[in-house]
């Protein structure tokens, strides 16, 4: 078992990042780093089950991992690597699929709200579209974590499920070959807050699927403009306005500092600033917090050996620690 605490996070390349990534994923990770052991992985073959394009799945790849070194990861103190390149990770899925019930995968969120779709659009194969990787998604998350004997694991609100399944997965092993050897079972890291929750352009949670996110590394004209294009009421500049129900000051209030943003809050409610005002504001934090990150992913981007390089330097270490966890796998099943 692991002897020391190690806080896991996998990130799917599906796509650029957005803001609502960098608020509610990539800085809280960062800033455990700097006081926890972290191991943060590209989960490709999750990606799998929906980008089927290799140029897209490469280049997704690569940005990926742009994105988090530009934002400060620092792989000298984070084990940073690609899920493809730890095979031991997709042996102890076969383990593990061996322990899981079909009932258990049958309430996957995912999975069900895939046969809702279709039996929403009236189509009575309720399975259409649904491949085994999307089914069998939870028992991969699980050999994530458990081969690398993951303690703390960040879920958000929405996705607790996972760990859940993780923990019964576990359980399920653990319950037929405890004698020989015993999964940790991982704790969720979850904030509760709506802190880490970022609004997207209308009010909703930032996300693809609701297209109003907004890119994480848009060029600086491009990032003001998609800023001036939030949706905003007719209140006139001098009339008093309600901050909290503004999506460009709950934007603000994630990056800008507590005095600027209590200044913003105060010539709003009294009057005399405009919405126009208040997305330049908005601009002019995003764009101080992001310029320079923004640099450093163009620089990567530009230099995909760099980036290739850095994920290989991660592989050995933790192929030697899911070997590890792995090799008393074995050993307990009886093929060891």
């Amino acid at each position: 078992m692991a002897a020391t605490h190690l806080y896991l996070t996998g990130i799917k390349p599906t796509g650029d990042f957005h803001l609502g990534n960098y608020i509610g994923a990539i800085r809280p990770a960062l800033e455990a780093a700097r006081s926890t052991r972290t191991a943060y992985f590209l989960a490709d073959y999750h990606a799998l089950n929906t980008v089927k394009d290799a140029d897209e799945l490469r280049h997704s790849i690569r940005s990926g991992a742009a994105t988090w070194l530009a934002c400060g990861l620092d792989p000298e103190r984070t084990l940073f690597y690609r899920q493809s390149d730890v095979p031991e990770i997709f042996e102890l899925t076969t383990v593990l699929s061996a322990m899981t019930p079909k009932g258990l995968m049958n309430r996957a969120h995912a999975y069900k709200a895939a046969r809702d779709r279709n039996h929403e659009a009236g189509n009575t194969e309720l399975d259409s579209g649904v491949n085994m990787g999307l089914f069998n998604y939870p028992i991969l998350m699980a050999a994530d974590i458990l081969a690398m004997e993951a303690t703390h694991v960040p879920v958000g609100r929405d996705q607790s499920q996972h760990l859940e399944y993780t923990a019964d997965i576990a359980g399920y092993f653990n319950h037929r070959y405890g004698n020989g050897y015993t999964f940790p079972i991982p704790k969720g890291v979850i904030d509760d807050s709506d802190a880490s929750i970022l609004p997207g352009t209308d009010g909703r949670k930032m996300s693809k699927s609701y297209d109003n996110h907004i890119p994480l590394f848009l060029p600086q004209k491009k990032l003001r403009k998609a800023i001036n294009k939030i949706p905003t009421d007719s209140t006139p500049v001098e009339e008093p306005k309600d901050p909290d129900v503004s999506v460009p000051f709950q934007l603000l209030t994630h990056f800008a500092s507590q005095d600027r943003t209590a200044e913003v809050r105060k010539r709003l409610e009294a009057g005399g600033m405009g919405w126009g005002d208040l997305k330049k504001e908005l601009f002019e934090a995003v764009d101080a917090v992001l310029a320079p990150q923004r640099e450093r992913y163009e620089e990567l981007m530009a230099d995909p050996a760099q980036i290739d390089r850095i994920l290989a330097d991660g592989v050995e270490p933790a192929r030697e620690r899911a070997r590890a966890t792995l090799s008393r796998v074995r050993a307990a099943i009886g093929v060891g």
